[in-house]
């Protein structure tokens, strides 16, 4: 049948569309369920509201209490306390649980009661003169757990109201015990009193005033006080907030002490040790840190939190003042304490080695091209467009922080950590995991020196005045001949595991026997054959021309071995590189000048210092370097 044209006749064809039922059931599914959630949404409003009214009744109806025990508390003990007697701080009384549930520390009334039981407390101390039996009676085995809880809030209390009422004590907060008539002496005091070391409470205590971030409220107390030190008077004894310093850094978790560990972020090396300048303020913990082993266990325990020891410092105080300078300051103003004494060992030399190292990678290089100082440029992902962006330190604290790298710590510290080896031992003699430990401590501190510190300061006394030189050429050569370099990559700490071996010592050892070389007369180098003899100066070369091409050649011609491995943050790539080009500089720079010396008088072939074969990217890397050096050597 045809179609006549006629539209009443056509038929209807079902094309898969809704009815108009569909659609209308639809759109009652959605505002169903756009109701359901607005109702739910409502329920969980007015469930919010009604917890917080709880809240706040419950607030009201506290305050109302406490208000009504401090009137009584006030009838029974006097305004000032003056009907208060020793038997108040015992078990059975109720003296310390009804001042605690009432006391507010931004009331001034009840700041004041405190201060007065603060200075109650020691007298009756000094009276009776036992903590314990004025706290516990005869019987604190029993009562320990009620005693150490009271103790352990009226401490914390007094960390409190101190901090709370700072900006107002700020003149007080650095007096000695002399001063005893102002109001913050006598908080700091008990603290003293109550958290010695020899108190069988005092380990619980620290440890629940660490995890209750009490030295973050101190570190606010000392930088708050800080500004007033130089017009304090320096005593003997110390002030008291440099006493409860010292009573707290006691406290390390090694016998006799029992603390438990704490968060990094909490620690006392992270909040009170990135303070800036903390020895000028208190010079008595400076001494009681670096030469009672606080301080190897400080720096040890930042060593076991790297590479993420960044991660538990606290905010900048400014910009002049970063927190990671500020701790790098303090810890070498105590190391080189720490390292002169007689008894300083092997690890706590690794420790300060590594920790300064880390650190000092985030250092801004005091000097630049441009002649300006103390800065240093942030050219992260940076285009042609961006600003130069500089970060700028404080002038003293960067004159601690090379004042405390002197020639002094230098010989130190590579004579602590070279003082078990030899630079005789046999090529057969394979380096064992302390003399590694040793090598990639040095070598790791003295590469990140070289790029941060004047070289003339430092270059001599490492020359001349330790056995950096022989020590590090008989290591590399008995690695080199045991083929051991690719198991060395793997224990040196500071670079990658897929690095090469080699980089890391040789970026110390060029320059410094570079500087040797720049001194020596040609009787010691070819007669007396000092500091190298010409036998090791001929396998010297093949290491240092081998070294060269791989970083100018096989490396810009195969994908670098630290990509390989997979995914690698931004920073590490950038040290890889870093070290890459320092490395490749050095080692040009000394086979150049070796050269110079066979040029003098031949001790070994000309072709020695050419490879079989190179490209034009391995010319045009390696003469411009030599350029470099010989303009540098001429206008010196």
């Amino acid at each position: 049948m045809f179609f006549s044209g006629d539209p009443s006749t056509r038929k209807r064809v079902d094309l898969g569309g809704r009815s108009s039922k569909e659609r209308d059931r639809k759109n009652l599914l959605e505002q169903t369920r756009l109701e359901r959630n607005r109702r739910l949404w409502l329920r969980q409003q007015n469930s919010a509201a009604l917890r917080i009214q709880k809240c706040l009744r419950g607030r009201k109806v506290v305050r109302t209490e406490q208000s009504k025990l401090r009137e009584k508390f006030l009838s029974i003990y006097g305004e000032n306390c003056q009907n208060l007697d020793r038997n108040a701080f015992g078990p059975d009384s109720d003296f310390l649980r009804q001042f605690l549930y009432f006391f507010n520390a931004e009331n001034i009334d009840d700041f004041l009661i405190l201060v007065q039981i603060c200075r109650l407390l020691q007298q009756f101390v000094q009276e009776t003169g036992d903590v314990v039996q004025l706290f516990a009676a005869e019987d604190y085995l029993s009562r320990c757990a009620l005693v150490n809880y009271r103790v352990k809030q009226f401490v914390y209390t007094c960390i409190r109201a101190v901090h709370h009422n700072r900006y107002h004590l700020k003149d007080q907060l650095l007096l000695t015990l002399k001063e005893s008539n102002v109001s913050a002496i006598p908080l700091l005091e008990v603290l003293v009193l109550l958290i010695d070391p020899k108190l069988p409470w005092s380990c619980k205590i620290v440890s629940s005033l660490s995890k209750n971030s009490a030295f973050s409220l101190l570190r606010e107390i000392i930088l708050t006080g800080k500004d007033n030190a130089e017009n304090c008077i320096y005593s003997e004894k110390g002030s008291s907030l440099e006493r409860v310093l010292t009573v707290l850094t006691s406290h390390i978790g090694q016998k006799p002490c029992i603390c438990s560990p704490t968060d990094a972020v909490y620690s006392f090396s992270s909040q009170i040790l990135s303070i800036p300048f903390l020895w000028h303020v208190f010079p008595n913990l400076k001494q009681v840190f670096a030469k009672q082993g606080l301080g190897q266990h400080y720096v040890h325990q930042m060593a076991t939190w790297l590479p993420n020891l960044m991660n538990s410092l606290p905010n900048d105080i400014s910009d002049e003042f970063p927190t990671y300078a500020c701790l790098l300051g303090n810890i070498l103003e105590t190391g080189g304490i720490a390292l002169s004494r007689p008894d300083c060992s092997f690890d706590m030399a690794v420790d300060l080695a590594s920790v300064t190292t880390f650190l000092l990678e985030s250092y801004p290089s005091p000097t630049r091209s441009d002649g300006r100082e103390n800065s240093k440029i942030a050219d992260d992902e940076m285009t042609g467009e961006d600003e130069v962006m500089e970060v700028v330190l404080d002038r003293k604290l960067n004159q601690q922080i090379s004042n405390a790298i002197d020639t002094r710590f230098l010989l130190q510290l590579t004579t602590i950590l070279f003082r078990d080896f030899s630079s005789s031992n046999g090529s057969d003699h394979e380096p064992e995991d302390r003399e590694v430990a040793a090598v990639g401590a040095v070598c790791g501190f003295l590469h990140v020196i070289f790029n941060t510190l004047p070289l003339e300061k430092i270059m001599t006394v490492l020359a001349y005045r330790t056995e950096l030189v022989p020590i590090l050429w008989n290591f590399m050569k008995r690695c080199h001949e045991n083929k051991k370099w690719s198991s060395l990559s793997e224990r040196l700490s500071y670079l990658s595991g897929d690095a090469p071996g080699w980089l890391l010592p040789l970026s110390v050892f060029c320059p410094v026997y570079k500087h040797m070389l720049m001194i020596v007369d040609n009787e010691e180098y070819y007669e007396q054959e000092k500091p190298l003899s010409l036998r090791d100066i001929r396998s010297l070369i093949t290491l240092l021309r081998q070294a060269l091409w791989q970083l100018l050649w096989v490396n810009h011609t195969t994908s670098a071995n630290l990509v390989k491995s997979g995914p690698v943050s931004t920073a590490l790539k950038k040290q890889f590189e870093a070290i890459q080009q320092r490395v490749s500089i050095v080692v040009s720079e000394l086979l150049s000048q070796l050269q110079d010396w066979n040029n003098r008088r031949q001790f070994t072939s000309p072709s020695d210092f050419h490879a079989d074969g190179v490209n034009d990217y391995f010319i045009s890397q390696v003469f411009p370097i030599q350029l470099i050096f010989r303009v540098i050597c001429t206008e010196t």
